[in-house]
């Protein structure tokens, strides 16, 4: 490999003694130059290592419309409703909303960034996977395309972060559980798949802590986002077992703790915050579904209205100021307790 650093397609261009529109032809279609051209030009890939600036060529050429939307799960209403949200102010700043859902799986997710490479989009706004995802692959992209990140933070990877202050909205709700009952253990997947749930555990651990309480973390077995039914799962084995220190638990997400609710009914326990209730279950994130279980669950909410537009307003001004490559930002949201039925 050469010393000499290659910074653009015009350097490129000197040390592979291939001719700029050339390599520029390649770049947007490789089958459109000929072939013996085409295995010289991936030579000179391969001995100077090599990545054109595909945000630069889009501006040479002027950016498309379109705006990517990737969201981890697209048939989580949780998601859904965020997508539905940014898409709206996509639309409205007179752009084109290209909504991809990566079905839980990192090699989806890359091939979703992959196809918007396709259509050359102006910028791209992703909530990652998380643990699973493939951060070196991810993170050449954002280097292509300007991408903010949302609900979910890969570090140093993006042009910015929006999302929900975890600490804040953990502290908030286990201090008002504490207040009302007895404090809560805490209910999360043994192998978290979003890595909010890991700092929720963190978080959780802190406020007991700085409360004077034992933290008591309840580990379910299962991975993937099929939470409900881990939920329904783990939590019949743990109330079946008798052994819970206390009978509050805090759920990492609402989507467990609708499967514990589930549990507890189909178990004969009575759910609620009285003389005549057995657990009382929390949640976190207020979840579509939260407010139609039974009981009613109480959680934390997140701000979609706000990570929706700031997410969106974020992507627009980059877009505008051509300034990609610049330090990023990370902006958080407090959470809001949510006091229903269930604790």
């Amino acid at each position: 490999m050469s010393e000499k650093k290659i910074k653009n397609m015009d350097d490129f261009a000197s040390v592979s003694g291939i001719s700029r529109p050339t390599i520029s032809k390649y770049f947007n279609d490789p089958d459109s130059v000929r072939k013996s051209t085409r295995e010289r030009i991936e030579k000179a890939l391969e001995q100077y290592d090599y990545r054109p600036n595909f945000y630069a060529m889009n501006q040479n050429r002027r950016l498309t419309k379109n705006v990517g939307i990737v969201i981890p799960y697209m048939a989580d209403p949780f998601f859904a409703e965020i997508a539905r949200n940014i898409e709206n102010h996509v639309i409205e700043a007179g752009f084109r909303p290209v909504v991809l859902g990566s079905h839980g799986d990192p090699e989806q997710e890359i091939e979703n960034l992959n196809n918007l490479r396709l259509i050359k989009p102006a910028g791209v706004l992703l909530g990652p996977l998380g643990r699973v995802s493939d951060p070196e692959r991810i993170a050449a992209f954002c280097k292509e395309v300007p991408t903010v990140l949302f609900d979910a933070n890969i570090e140093n990877v993006g042009e910015a972060f929006i999302g929900s202050d975890n600490d804040q909205s953990i502290d908030l709700i286990v201090d008002y559980l504490c207040r009302t009952g007895q404090p809560p253990s805490f209910f999360e997947m043994r192998t978290p798949t979003n890595p909010n749930a890991i700092k929720r555990r963190n978080a959780y651990i802190k406020s007991m802590n700085r409360l004077g309480h034992e933290p008591n973390l309840i580990q379910a077995e299962g991975d993937g986002w099929d939470f409900e039914e881990i939920g329904f799962r783990e939590g019949s084995r743990i109330i079946a077992e008798r052994s819970l220190p206390t009978d509050t638990i805090l759920c990492s997400n609402d989507r467990l703790a609708i499967g514990l609710l589930s549990a507890a009914y189909q178990l004969g326990l009575r759910v609620g915050l009285g003389p005549t209730c057995a657990l009382r279950i929390a949640g976190h994130d207020d979840h579509p579904f939260s407010r139609y279980t039974c009981p009613t669950l109480t959680t934390v909410s997140q701000d979609y209205a706000s990570i929706a537009a700031k997410s969106a307003e974020t992507l627009f001004s980059l877009i505008e100021s051509e300034q990609h490559g610049m330090s990023r930002t990370v902006t958080l949201y407090d959470g809001k307790l949510v006091m229903r039925g269930s604790a």
